[in-house]
């Protein structure tokens, strides 16, 4: 796992040349205010990456200070699961009930379930989300739960490996929340 120290603009560029083109989701475009504080790569020496996740943290009127985690990986990396604090490497009992929320992935829709969090911790402190993108799972993990009034149907997430000079527009910083 090669995660930032500090979240600025040349440690993005470090983390998407460890990425080496596997998809690292941010939402877009960022709301004002809002800034890119974490981010992270799971990949072997000598392997293709396995996981990424990003973190945008910012205000909601609602809900005060929120962290929204957003992981792609590949399916048994158990980054996603990590992130949301399961003791699982895999999402259970999704698709049982209709997606709670979509979002687009370059110009897709991708439904999106909620995830228990109940049997994890006893803490009620995040909303867990998870749906599949381009073959890999894409989880979603909004910090308080209450976050969860955020989703709607309109949100797109775009790889930021492609977004090119407009990454220089981002603002980065803020202290890397717990996972």
């Amino acid at each position: 796992m090669w995660r930032a120290r500090e979240s600025t603009y040349a440690a993005f560029v470090a983390h998407l040349e460890q990425a080496d083109g596997f998809p690292t989701l941010l939402p877009w475009p960022l709301s004002p205010g809002w800034q890119i504080s974490d981010f992270g790569v799971v990949a072997r020496a000598g392997r293709k990456p396995q996981a990424t996740v990003t973190c945008c943290s910012g205000v909601s009127e609602l809900d005060g200070a929120v962290d929204v985690f957003v992981v792609s990986e590949e399916p048994g990396t158990g980054l996603g699961a990590r992130v949301a604090r399961l003791d699982r490497s895999y999402p259970s009992d999704v698709a049982e009930e209709p997606p709670v929320a979509r979002v687009q992935v370059d110009g897709r829709e991708v439904p999106l379930w909620a995830v228990s969090t109940s049997a994890a911790d006893g803490e009620f402190d995040r909303a867990v989300l998870v749906g599949e993108a381009s073959g890999r799972w894409l989880w979603i993990v909004l910090h308080p739960a209450s976050a969860m009034l955020l989703m709607r149907d309109d949100w797109i997430l775009r790889d930021a490996s492609g977004a090119g000079a407009a990454l220089i527009e981002m603002t980065f910083g803020g202290t890397p929340p717990r996972w």
